[in-house]
């Protein structure tokens, strides 16, 4: 009975922390000890349940981000679908839906349907809505995939697929040929979008060359100003060449400002393997391109060449889009208005944003052709007209909303 006491006293009173295990251990048959035990036993189990709940948060990140991708990408293949099917559908002719979809499907394999429209509105159908269709999604996948490709490696949201004088220089080849051999200019099979093709990629190298003059490519600021200058340049000798020729001057404007009337399967067919390749290398270096946003010393440090990346994304963006510009002309505002929309709508991570952008692209470029060619209709709107009308509000919306965050 003495000895019981003091411990009744230790464990009730505020004993020190090394001393309060004897307090439950000696007092096990008293009626203080089960708040104790209880008090112990609290203690021991309170970080399970802290554990709990941050274990399958963390294990399932990853499968519900992707499911979210997969979602995004069929939900933007569901509206290429229909801006193609829009495509197909409207026009001058005023076709019934009906023929022009039975004539479409008589094209495929082991299928045979009488769509009722005659040869005539056969060869409207597939010769002429049918190529401007298809080319209309290749060159706006391209021009997006490549506008978005280049706001990564320069970390500017305002850089374009023609940033490093691919406008000049397919410019100046498309006008070398139409001032010289006018002739062949206008034939369908002519040397127009070769010629093109190789005045953008001359003035791509040139650029390049130039701006590794400067310096190692530690920063993509060489290279931009080097674009600027080259681009420049090429400017002023196609200025110069249509001032000396001015009977060509409607001709030069009519490509300058970009359009898919005279598509075809064999342009088709022409861009298609550039445009397979370059989208191929876009889309592998697409989580390159998240390690390039956090700087080119940071990715050095993580074992990412900066300078390989850059050089490898904007050759192979630099050779989709003079591909694609040799045969649709100068079409501008692409690159930037539908990067930027995914952008807010999926975030900055471009393993989301190149290949949504390349199905946003596509289905904008055909709605916006759609529209080029229904406003005066039979005549046609310039396409290049169209996305710049519909891109100076977008620039006016984003600035807002950079003025709101900031």
């Amino acid at each position: 009975m003495d000895l019981q006491a003091p411990h009744g006293e230790v464990a009730l009173g505020e004993a020190p922390p090394a001393e309060a295990p004897l307090a439950v251990s000696a007092g096990q048959a008293g009626p203080e000890t089960p708040p104790p035990a209880r008090a112990v036993q609290t203690g021991t189990e309170a970080p399970p349940p802290a554990r709990a709940p941050t274990e399958p948060a963390g294990g399932g990140g990853a499968p519900p981000r992707r499911r979210r991708l997969g979602w995004q990408l069929a939900g933007t293949a569901v509206v290429l679908a229909g801006a193609a099917c829009a495509g197909m559908l409207i026009g001058p002719a005023g076709l019934p839906p009906g023929g022009v979809l039975l004539a479409l499907a008589d094209k495929l394999p082991f299928v045979s349907a009488r769509s009722g429209l005659g040869s005539v509105g056969d060869a409207i159908v597939y010769q002429i809505r049918a190529p401007r269709v298809v080319l209309g999604g290749i060159v706006g996948a391209m021009l997006a995939m490549a506008g978005s490709a280049y706001q990564g490696v320069f970390q500017n949201p305002l850089a374009d697929p023609y940033l490093l004088g691919v406008a000049a220089g397919a410019g100046l080849g498309a006008t070398l040929v139409i001032v010289l051999a006018p002739t062949a200019a206008a034939s369908a099979f002519g040397p127009l979008p070769l010629a093109a093709f190789g005045g953008a990629i001359v003035a791509v190298a040139a650029t390049y060359a130039l701006g590794r003059s400067a310096g190692r490519l530690r920063s993509s600021a060489s290279l931009v100003l080097a674009g600027v200058a080259v681009a420049s340049f090429f400017t002023a000798i196609q200025t110069f060449l249509q001032q000396r020729s001015s009977s060509t001057l409607n001709t030069v404007y009519d490509w300058i400002l970009g359009g898919l009337a005279t598509a075809s399967w064999q342009q088709v067919e022409l861009v298609l393997p550039y445009v397979a390749v370059s989208a191929t290398v876009l889309v592998c270096s697409r989580r390159l391109l998240d390690v390039m946003s956090v700087g080119d010393e940071e990715a050095d440090s993580l074992g990412v060449r900066a300078s390989r990346v850059r050089l490898a994304a904007v050759a192979a963006a630099t050779l989709g889009t003079a591909a694609v510009v040799s045969v649709s002309g100068l079409i501008g505002f692409v690159g930037i208005i539908v990067p930027h929309t995914v952008r807010l709508v999926v975030g900055p991570s471009y393993r989301s944003i190149l290949p949504l952008s390349a199905l946003a692209g596509a289905s904008f470029l055909i709605l916006a052709d759609l529209a080029a060619r229904s406003l005066l209709s039979p005549a046609e709107v310039p396409l290049g007209v169209v996305t710049a009308v519909l891109g100076a509000p977008f620039f006016l919306v984003v600035l807002r909303q950079s003025r709101r965050l900031a």
